[in-house]
């Protein structure tokens, strides 16, 4: 009892106190909108990368069509808080937007992800644009105008809380037997279906998952963004999302959450040089990729107990019950 609660105020310390010195900032004027700004494009880029990482760097599925389902979720939050502006419709929003995203990403899941590769991206990119053309001509969603005057609740204490508690869940269930089933299938998805590990109903619930996530990141642009059109939902933005999970690492939640804060600040320091921008950006990426293929981190998680300890990931062998295959010391836990 002892060693798990160290091992809480280990991992609770470091993070209230992050939490605690920039609301200080905040209140001091010292954090102004635009940096604040910032932050919510790295905590929303963190929420999505984690989210997507589930999907292809733990389950093994390369799916481009994590826009998608974002745009759902920034739509729904929208037009909920725009009915009923409070934060009890804030919530609503958000959690409709998830559950709905969710709800679409069975449907999806269940006939796209009995394929494989690139049969299953290609799939996920058409479902994406098919959100984004029935968003396009929508009488409710305003068409290709957008909604704007969402109103904006979104604010440091929602950012940091949303953000913590969905590495948090990702993480506990990575660490499940639903979570060990899922990483089997990536490994090896043929002798997890010898030893009886359901592969469609593990990929499924992992899509599910990351699906509803992925909503839950697009509520968050729309209140803190206040302005939301379908075109912001596109290809690219799918893209955006897997250049952050492979640079950060396939299977490292770590890798996300350091490629999110990354590229955000290295898309932040080039603003003054818009004609550059994206040169030294996309020369950047390449660079990282010759030298570092397999991302920043691989898949090795850092710890917040020894900052200065990495691990490699360990493969993981589903059981016949799918039970944990592998055992960890509560320090090498993500959260």
């Amino acid at each position: 009892m002892k060693k798990g609660l160290v091992s809480f105020l280990v991992k609770a310390v470091p993070l209230l106190a992050a939490w605690a010195i920039v609301l200080v900032l905040i209140n001091a004027g010292i954090v102004t909108d635009y940096y604040l700004a910032t932050m919510a494009t790295i905590c929303i880029n963190i929420v999505l990368a984690v989210s997507l990482n589930l999907i292809t760097g733990f389950t093994g599925q390369f799916s481009l069509g994590h826009a998608g389902f974002m745009a759902i979720g920034a739509y729904t939050c929208a037009m909920v808080t725009m009915a009923e502006p409070s934060v009890l419709g804030f919530v609503g929003g958000l959690l409709g937007g998830g559950v709905l995203a969710a709800l679409v990403g069975l449907l999806v899941g269940l006939p796209t992800l009995r394929l494989r590769g690139d049969y299953l991206a290609i799939a996920t990119l058409g479902m994406a644009e098919i959100i984004r053309i029935i968003l396009l001509n929508q009488d409710a969603t305003n068409g290709a105008a957008g909604l704007s005057g969402i109103p904006a609740f979104l604010d440091w204490n929602w950012m940091f809380f949303l953000t913590v508690a969905t590495v948090w869940i990702i993480a506990n269930f990575l660490h499940s037997s639903q979570g060990r089933a899922c990483i089997s299938v990536r490994e090896d998805e043929i002798a997890a279906e010898s030893i009886g590990v359901h592969t469609v109903r593990s990929k499924v619930l992992a899509f599910m998952i990351g699906a509803f996530f992925a909503g839950i990141a697009g509520g968050m642009y729309a209140s803190y963004f206040y302005f939301i059109k379908p075109d912001l939902f596109g290809f690219l933005k799918s893209v955006d999302i897997l250049v952050i999970v492979v640079l950060g690492g396939l299977g490292s939640l770590s890798g996300s959450i350091i490629a999110a804060i990354l590229l955000a600040l290295i898309s932040t320091a080039l603003q003054p040089f818009p004609e550059l921008r994206m040169i030294i950006y996309s020369l950047a990426l390449v660079v990282i990729m010759i030298f570092r293929p397999q991302g920043l981190m691989g898949s090795r998680e850092v710890s917040l107990g020894v900052l200065n300890r990495f691990r490699r990931r360990e493969p993981a062998v589903a059981t016949a019950s799918a039970a944990p295959a592998i055992r960890r010391d509560d320090d090498e836990e993500v959260v």
